[in-house]
């Protein structure tokens, strides 16, 4: 199916759907999934099944991957990053480059907004994003259909992903209008970011595991009695004896009986804290270009600038593929639900300032005797200015006198 270009979307707008009590193209019913403990061999056997060539099937993968989304670092990385573009002023402007004001309010108040631009920037860490406008509690919501639920592939919505009947959702009448695709939807291997941090995850938490053991070897080591466990009357007596000492694991053994402590590797945890420390390292890297406020042993400001720097310019990329993505389906979309009016809008973002440069150079402006406008630094700086404070200083030196 050939995709259309910007020209064949406005040629659809003649014809706009308004039905605002249409019900979701697509119920997919909650499905209960099993938490037990994933190694590599679980992922890469849902890779394998992903990357089938006819049929492939990414529920296995999705489900790994939203264990993965768990990760505390990698939680708060992705929010972190996603949120930087998420906050961006924008605003709705004509054929003519002039801002429609009246459109730029409307969608800034809405909540739905956020909502698709999270689901359009997740394809960065998911690969692929579809999703449903539904009006929900008197207001439009855009709605994602979960991804184990999908293969963008072939175009197929399943119902339930354990089985095999399907929608080829590309062919129906709301597609493009009440039903919205972004990302990738060839069949490559790359399933975005996030899949990219699954072995480092696994090792974390692998790593996170022993170390709770070796903390209680250490703080609560087990116990070891010895009685005559011939004797019932002596070894009941013994396990209460031991269960009334303490919550430590013990074990009980006969007088005849021999038990040695097998000699590891000495260690206070240093090994674990090392494979967490790399382990979170590499989870920052894909997501927010390097790392940072991690390393506060031998960390430095120039090297958190730098690192700000990189996911500044990463922030920048995310916003790009929100103005490209709304204005080449979502704006669309909106018209032909009619829930905004009919023209040739794009949606555009302020090019990011750097502030501080700009006011040191303002700075220089002044101390050269150069004119700035007043209005113009309140407007950009949020400095309210009054007036000259030294025809202020002069003219209460000149009432004084008087």
């Amino acid at each position: 199916m050939r995709f259309p270009n910007i020209g064949d979307w406005f040629s659809l707008k003649d014809k706009p759907v308004e039905n605002k009590t249409t019900k979701p193209v697509f119920s997919i019913a909650p499905k209960s999934i099993s938490r037990v403990r994933k190694d590599i061999a679980d992922w890469n056997k849902a890779l394998q099944m992903a990357m089938l060539d006819e049929n492939p099937k990414t529920w296995s993968l999705y489900n790994l991957l939203d264990e993965i989304m768990q990760d505390a670092l990698l939680k708060s990385q992705t929010e972190n990053r996603r949120n930087k573009s998420l906050k961006q002023p924008f605003t709705i402007v004509g054929k003519d480059g002039k801002i429609n004001q009246e459109i730029t309010d409307l969608l800034q108040n809405q909540i739905f907004v956020n909502e698709i631009n999270t689901e359009i920037l997740n394809t960065k860490y998911l690969k692929h994003s579809l999703g449903q406008w539904v009006y929900a509690d008197g207001r439009l919501k855009f709605q994602l259909i979960p991804r184990q639920n999908v293969d963008p592939v072939n175009g197929l919505v399943y119902q339930d992903y354990t089985e095999d009947k399907f929608i080829k959702y590309r062919e129906l009448s709301e597609y493009r209008v009440w039903v919205l695709e972004f990302g990738d939807t060839t069949l490559s291997a790359d399933f975005g970011l996030i899949n990219a941090v699954v072995p480092h995850v696994l090792f974390k938490r692998f790593a996170q595991s022993c170390w709770s053991e070796l903390c209680e070897i250490y703080g609560i080591p087990p116990r070891v009695m010895k009685t005559n466990t011939q004797d019932k009357r002596m070894l009941n007596r013994a396990e209460t004896m031991m269960k009334d000492m303490g919550a430590a694991a013990y074990f009980i053994i006969d007088e005849s009986e021999k038990f040695e402590w097998a000699q590891g590797v000495q260690t206070n945890g240093d090994v674990y804290k090392n494979m967490i420390q790399l382990c979170n390292n590499e989870i920052s890297m894909p997501i927010s270009g390097a790392i940072i406020g991690q390393d506060t042993k031998n960390g430095s400001n120039s090297k958190e600038v730098a690192s700000q720097s990189m996911l500044d310019d990463l922030v920048e990329a995310d916003v790009s593929l929100l103005e490209q993505e709304w204005n080449s389906k979502v704006l669309i979309s909106l018209q032909l639900i009619g829930f905004i009016p009919q023209g040739e809008y794009y949606y555009r973002y302020d090019k990011a300032e750097d502030l501080d440069k700009l006011f040191s150079y303002t700075k220089d402006l002044l101390n050269a005797g150069k004119e700035v406008d007043d209005k113009w630094i309140t407007d950009k700086f949020g400095v309210p200015i009054k007036g000259d404070r030294q025809q202020t200083a002069q003219k209460m030196s000149a009432n004084f006198f008087d």
